[in-house]
């Protein structure tokens, strides 16, 4: 009779048939499952090639500038106010107008000062018929020294006298102070100016001023004298050239930039004391440099890189030349310029980069050429309007 132990070995040798029968089966699905897999891989259709637009990396003259953002001030440019109190009598300006030194804009009334004043004048002119007597009468030694000192010294109290009435007249005149174009102006004869009241703005158009900051890391850079370039909004199509003129010597301690002062000529007075303006200012000489266009540039965390096309070797199954392909190259950016991008290392004069595409390409992929349309290349690229 076989016992219990006898049959132990006979049961564990039936699990493990059992285990390894299961794993095999496992494998078997597995293998199946592969071998579908990799036959339907096979079966896709191969990715045709990507459509792209190229562009040779060329050496171009490049002018290292600062750029950055101004206003305009006029040289000189004053608001005019009244200083004292008055009944305005004539307005001799109209808003707009071209202006010269000296010229008469506002009158007060004066009346009452101007017959003071002739009042002052007469009695200087006595003053100095008294002088002249007083004079010859010394000469005889009709009178006193002392008697020709006081009539020396009331004579120059009544010219003072008048000079003083004078300036007082001249405070009812309100005159423009430099050549330059006025503002609008809306006082008119009969209104009552009290003193301080601004009447109208004078600005001397030509040349101009622009001020603009840099940070102080750039201070090195700069020169009088450097070409400075002005690009509007309200003239989109127009540069305006001028010359860096004042660098003050002193730093902002809140924001570390130190301020920049610009000369610009406006001999046709299209440009306003006030109004916005990028400023590119030219440091540095001009050397050559190769360039591409920033949209050819592939920026990553891990560095920047571009897509060099390879010509396509020998021919395929069909005779026909296969197709260029494409390989990533890192390169090193210097500084920008409008649309264009300084290649410091990476790639040479020459070579030919994938400008427009990249999204959709990968190390080896094959391409096929479209330059119909380029992205932007400008050195100085203006706001286009469609």
């Amino acid at each position: 009779m076989t016992s219990r132990a006898d049959k132990k070995p006979s049961t564990l040798k039936r699990m493990i048939w059992m285990i390894v029968g299961t794993l095999a089966l496992i494998a078997l699905i597995a293998g199946i499952k592969v071998l579908l897999v990799i036959r339907m891989i096979h079966s896709l259709p191969k990715p045709g090639p990507v459509t792209v637009s190229t562009i040779k990396a060329s050496e171009q003259t490049w002018q290292p500038t600062l750029d950055a953002v101004g206003s305009l001030r006029a040289v000189k440019g004053a608001d005019l106010a009244a200083e004292v109190a008055g009944m305005v009598t004539g307005v001799d300006l109209t808003s707009g107008q071209d202006v010269k030194k000296g010229q008469l804009l506002v009158q007060l009334r004066d009346g009452d000062e101007i017959a003071q004043l002739h009042q002052l004048q007469a009695n200087a002119q006595l003053a100095k018929l008294t002088l002249v007597r007083a004079r010859e009468q010394l000469a005889a030694k009709a009178i006193s020294r002392a008697d020709f000192d006081t009539a020396r010294a009331d004579y120059k109290a009544r010219e003072a006298a008048v000079a003083q009435q004078q300036v007082v007249i001249a405070k009812k005149q309100l005159r423009a102070p430099f050549d330059g174009r006025a503002g609008i102006i809306t006082v008119s004869p009969g209104d009552y100016l009290a003193a301080g009241t601004t009447v109208v703005t004078v600005q001397q158009l030509d040349p101009l001023y622009v001020d603009f900051n840099i940070p102080q890391g750039e201070l090195a850079s700069l020169k009088v004298g450097e070409h400075v370039h002005l690009h509007l909004d309200a003239w989109p199509n127009r540069t305006f050239d001028g010359r860096l003129s004042a660098i003050n010597p002193k730093v902002d301690t809140s924001t570390r930039n130190v301020q920049v002062e610009a000369t610009v000529p406006n001999p046709g007075k299209t440009l306003t004391p006030g109004m916005f303006a990028k400023v590119r200012v030219d440091v540095g000489t001009r050397h050559p440099q190769l360039t591409l266009p920033q949209a050819a540039i592939v920026y990553n965390p891990y560095g920047d890189t571009v897509y060099v096309v390879h010509p396509g070797k020998g021919k395929d199954e069909h005779g026909k030349p296969n197709l260029p392909t494409v390989k990533q190259a890192f390169v090193t950016v210097g500084a920008t310029r409008g649309d264009q991008v300084a290649i410091l290392k990476g790639i040479s004069a020459g070579t030919e980069v994938v400008t427009s595409g990249q999204i959709k390409l990968k190390n080896g992929a094959t391409i096929t050429v479209d330059n119909s349309v380029q992205p932007a290349d400008s050195a100085n690229p203006a706001p286009q309007e469609h």
